[in-house]
């Protein structure tokens, strides 16, 4: 290559796994030193650094899937044969084996080369190699100015070479080897050159033929027929394929960490198969494995995984709980109704995965599968899909009551007071708790109170908005505006009112000019999910202010302030969301706040009435004691007691345990729990000890956010003993 011509850009991600050991090269020091080599180099803008710490498995694998690097270095420590080595900022160490890393690196197709700044990094190296074209490894100790000129002999070496073979070898001469003495190590150069075995297909492969040839897939589906057999016949075609396959009763060994193994796939897979039957629209593990596969796929150039829903004796035009709506709206599904059609998609799915990459581009909109609809899902703002599947006597409960179900449980006085705040001009109700308390069953009695007054009433899930749209004020706003000029008639005006600068303003001018001023009547516009924008902190702070001063227009007592009575708000948000958040209170604080509680042992007693089990003083207390008056957990217990699935002796023997009805509902807590070890480590304290324990204040907040315990000060109780029992035996050691 001439020594003008200007190298592709590449993308160097810096790891640093030892943030907690001040005897080894620090990242800044590391960043620094490449940064002083890249302006050494005739060409200064070649070269995208991004520098990221790795002290956990998942961030590891995180950092490689998000930001699909073409150089990555790892700063760290190398075991010999055994592997790679994290270490967080309290001393703890965590093994990331060989194999394991080189299956990683064959996930990421971008990488082009590895440095591996670590002692006794040579195994590493070639186990990579299999999949990288060039590793550099380390078969000795290795100190940090051997570490710092080794990394500025290659990077200023890259700056003048076409290849990295060349880089290499021109970085590996800049070295002094006479001054650092024994410091350093001889580097190890690694490159991908002809057939390996491959111990997981069993079969003899071509390593660049496997990276565009083979596919992973995540197969989601409840444990139950038909979906776990339907789950079996895709794992078994895919893996005779040379695909690699996850499904959790084949591939998780006895004993292995579960948790841990189910983040793993998900990071790695490219395709998410969603077997999506009416027991797995209420499963919670379920969705929180789509929400997962959802973000992943959004965060990441390559929109990998692709989502892949199949229904499973599930009609396209029954609707889904607001959640996966949410996080399936615009992505194309298939039907699946018996086994004569189990051929058909397996084929199509075959066909799909053998399609290369490169091909498959033109033909995939916003990062989903090209798989064309069987017929159209309709979406439409009149009929809005159910909050959670309806839990009626005759189906599995999952939150949500209808607002035609007798099994609506009034909580007094909090119906009456957000009837009569509704009435009030410029209202504002935020309605708030952990999931599955009955928000949005709430929120749906309110807008019908409304209606039944005669008011206009808007209904807006912000599940249903593009993740994309969290990022951006002015899209979110449009998008916003979008929904209430939909439903009210006024869409065809909005794009007149979106011309210019200020999102803000536009969204206020169309509101008040459009809006407000044409109606005659109040409106009520309930804004469920909004925990969804929590997380984008430029965004919401100044969507909660434009909200805000909504509210607090309707009180300036002049001309439009009339306009803004009108306007009657309804926001609800699940406290869940605070936990990855850092922040000890709620981001949005105005209007009347609304709180909703466990039910009493009256609200039981009534409840179990209408499900039809008969249910005296005692047996309810037994049954609260078990779980608590949390209304789901009711809900569920009433329902299987009702058909006779068990008895109230069996409930109480299992409901703690994996066999139990509520295993679905603590996996998933356990699941979020893993992504936080300091709240893990504080809910072990909680359950562990027989009274109240006293635990830091934010974790106090955020345990009773996610509606795990009780709290009275910072004295923390589980909220009831099935999550004692069940955390206490998971989360030990």
């Amino acid at each position: 290559m001439p020594p003008n011509t200007k190298l592709p850009v590449r993308k160097i991600l810096v790891l640093a796994a030892n943030p907690g050991d001040t005897s080894t090269l620090s990242l800044d020091e590391e960043v620094r030193s490449i940064q002083r080599s890249i302006q050494l180099s005739k060409e200064r803008d070649q070269f995208q650094l991004v520098s990221e710490w790795a002290v956990r498995t998942e961030d590891l694998i995180q950092s490689l899937m998000s930001h699909q690097p073409h150089i990555v270095h790892f700063i760290g420590h190398g075991v010999g044969d055994h592997g790679l080595v994290l270490d967080d900022s309290r001393g703890r160490s965590q093994l990331v084996p060989t194999r394991a890393l080189a299956r990683l690196f064959q996930q990421v197709s971008s990488v082009e080369c590895v440095l591996l700044n670590a002692c006794y990094s040579d195994s590493q190296a070639q186990a990579i190699s299999q999949f990288v074209s060039c590793v550099i490894g380390m078969n000795q100790p290795i100190g940090d100015v051997a570490a710092i000129s080794f990394s500025r002999g290659f990077y200023t070496a890259l700056g003048h070479s076409s290849s990295y073979e060349a880089a290499y070898e021109m970085g590996r001469t800049a070295i002094d080897l006479e001054d650092i003495a024994d410091e350093v190590s001889t580097p190890v150069l690694r490159t991908r050159a002809g057939k390996v075995i491959d111990d997981r297909f069993g079969s003899t492969a071509n390593p660049a033929d496997s990276r565009s040839a083979t596919q992973r897939i995540f197969i989601s589906y409840r444990d139950e027929a038909p979906d776990k057999d339907l789950a079996q016949e895709f794992y078994t075609a895919f893996e005779q394929a040379g695909h690699g396959a996850f499904m959790a009763a084949e591939s998780i060994e006895i004993g292995e960490d579960w948790r841990k193994r189910i983040s793993t796939e998900l990071h790695q897979c490219d395709y998410f198969l969603l077997l999506l039957s009416p027991l797995a629209a209420t499963s919670e593990m379920v969705t929180e494995e789509v929400k997962r596969a959802r973000s992943l796929r959004d965060q990441r150039e390559n929109n990998r995984p692709v989502i892949l829903p199949i229904r499973v004796q599930f009609p396209m035009d029954d609707p889904l709980n607001y959640e996966l709506r949410g996080y399936l709206q615009q992505i194309q599904q298939r039907e699946w109704q018996s086994e004569a059609d189990t051929t058909a998609l397996v084929d199509e799915l075959m066909s799909l995965m053998q399609t290369p990459a490169n091909s498959r581009k033109a033909n995939v909109v916003s990062g989903e599968a090209e798989l064309p609809p069987i017929r159209p899902v309709i979406d439409s703002i009149d009929r809005p899909p159910l909050p959670v599947a309806e839990p009626e006597l005759q189906r599995e409960p999952g939150g949500s009551v209808p607002l035609k179900s007798g099994l609506y449980v009034d909580r007094p006085p909090i119906e009456r007071d957000c009837f009569a705040e509704i009435e009030q001009p410029g209202s504002l109700i935020r309605i708030k708790a952990p999931r599955q308390m009955g928000k949005t069953s709430l929120m749906a009695r309110i807008l019908n109170h409304g209606r039944d007054l005669g008011y206009a009433t808007v209904p807006v899930s912000f599940q249903r908005a593009d993740s994309r749209l969290f990022n951006d004020l002015d899209m979110l706003l449009k998008w916003l505006c979008t929904q209430v000029g939909r439903r009210l008639k006024k869409l065809k005006d909005l794009e007149d009112y979106w011309i210019g600068f200020g999102s803000k303003d536009k969204c206020i001018a169309y509101f008040e000019e459009c809006l407000l001023e044409e109606l005659d009547t109040p409106i009520i516009l309930a804004l469920d999910e909004v925990d969804m924008v929590f997380p984008h902190a430029e965004v919401a702070d100044d969507f909660f202010g434009l909200l805000r001063s909504w509210y607090e227009s309707a009180r300036y007592g002049d001309f439009g302030s009339e306009l803004w009575e009108k306007l009657r708000l309804v926001v609800v948000h699940s406290t869940e969301a605070y936990v990855p958040l850092n922040i000890n209170q709620s981001p949005f604080n105005v209007g009347k706040n609304v709180e909703l509680e466990e039910f009493s042992a009256e609200q039981v007693q009534d409840l179990a009435q209408r499900y039809g089990v008969s249910a005296n003083a005692s047996q309810t207390e037994a049954l609260m004691e078990l779980v608590g008056g949390h209304p789901y957990l009711i809900r569920k217990a009433l329902y299987h007691l009702r058909r006779d699935d068990l008895s109230t002796r069996v409930l109480a023997e299992t409901a703690a345990t994996e066999a139990g009805i509520y295993s679905d509902h603590l996996r998933r807590h356990l699941y979020v729990l893993q992504d936080y070890p300091q709240l893990a480590e504080a809910f072990r304290q909680v359950v562990t000890k027989s009274r109240p324990v006293d635990i830091d204040a934010e974790s106090a907040f955020k345990l009773e956010s996610m509606g795990l315990v009780t709290l009275s000060g910072n004295q923390a109780a589980p909220l009831c003993e099935i999550y004692r029992e069940y955390f206490r035996e998971h989360l030990e050691g």
